[in-house]
């Protein structure tokens, strides 16, 4: 019995990494070449997590942020979960294919997107406008807040607009990476119009 329980964890372990390279180097991108880019891209979309704290939450972020075509995500340098083998994991290929900038100021950082032309949707249970019901067509920031907290009151007051993910059922909010996803397949469901 043994014997068959070492079997299927190695098989479950080989699927796991399937997707991810560990030896593949991550790529990079810091906060002036971010800027940069967001300038010279048609319809740049970036994601900012405010505080997210858990590794399993940032990779299934950074897997979903490369499946829509993200050109980074950005986090605060503090209070925030780096890339690690779990993230990596996590990841499915996502960490080695898009940059994971690393920002002192967050509320700065965001100041300077928007200069650069990209408008800041922030997400909070405060919002009076559904996710379905704005214009997320253009360069779009989608920030979400850490698990729990939410946007912090200095990111919340940076963006330029907030909006809500309708909650019907009984739990009062989504898991980060679920309402990640919801967010941004929202903006490419706009942008293909």
């Amino acid at each position: 019995m043994a014997r068959k329980n070492e079997h299927n964890k190695t098989k479950i372990r080989d699927r796991e990494f399937k997707h991810s390279n560990f030896d593949a180097p991550l790529p990079h991108l810091d906060e002036g070449e971010l800027y940069e880019k967001i300038t010279q891209e048609k319809n740049p979309l970036v994601l900012i997590l405010d505080c997210i704290e858990d590794p399993h939450n940032l990779g299934a972020c950074l897997r979903t942020s490369d499946a829509v075509g993200a050109i980074a995500v950005v986090t605060p340098k503090n209070r925030s979960a780096s890339v690690t083998p779990t993230v990596r994991r996590v990841a499915a290929g996502g960490a080695e294919a898009v940059p994971v900038v690393q920002v002192s100021n967050l509320a700065q950082s965001m100041k300077k997107m928007q200069q650069a032309g990209l408008f800041l949707m922030g997400t909070s249970d405060q919002a009076t406008k559904e996710v379905y019901d704005v214009n997320l067509t253009g360069g779009i920031g989608i920030v979400m807040g850490s698990e729990g907290f939410g946007l912090r009151r200095l990111t919340m007051e940076t963006c330029d607009e907030l909006i809500k993910i309708p909650m019907n059922g009984t739990v009062p909010c989504l898991n980060i990476s679920v309402a990640t996803g919801i967010c941004l397949y929202e903006v490419v469901r706009q942008n293909r119009k």
